[in-house]
């Protein structure tokens, strides 16, 4: 099953993780084969918010919401199961000052193709 494990964390604490840990967490768990993708984010400050309202776009600089942590990365990786997802996640370095999020990837792509594909037949 796939995860994504969001990271958090207050830009100014930053400095206390050395890019080093990072790039090691994020070698090992491609090698090991849990990591289908990861990337880092630039700064909140790059962050732009699109919305639309009543077909009205609406574009705002900064990120959605002001809050003292702020998404910095993610890593999109496959587990075997919720448990096994959290300790994936206890691993990354950011997890020592920030927090990770785990969700389960919702596979709206698979149960489209799987109902298509029961339509296609039902209708042969």
């Amino acid at each position: 099953m796939k995860y994504l494990c969001l990271v958090y964390l207050d830009e100014k604490r930053l400095d206390e993780l050395p890019d080093e840990d990072c790039v090691e967490f994020d070698s090992g768990i491609h090698e090991s084969g849990h990591c289908r993708a990861s990337e880092a984010l630039q700064s909140v400050q790059t962050a732009t918010t699109v919305r639309v309202r009543r077909g009205k776009l609406s574009v705002t600089d900064g990120p959605f919401a002001e809050t003292k942590e702020q998404l910095a990365g993610f890593y999109l990786i496959e587990a075997k199961d919720l448990n096994e997802a959290i300790q994936i996640a206890s691993k990354i370095p950011p997890a020592r000052v920030g927090s990770i999020e785990v969700r389960p990837i919702r596979p709206i792509r698979e149960a489209l193709a799987r109902a298509e594909s029961r339509q296609r037949k039902l209708n042969s």
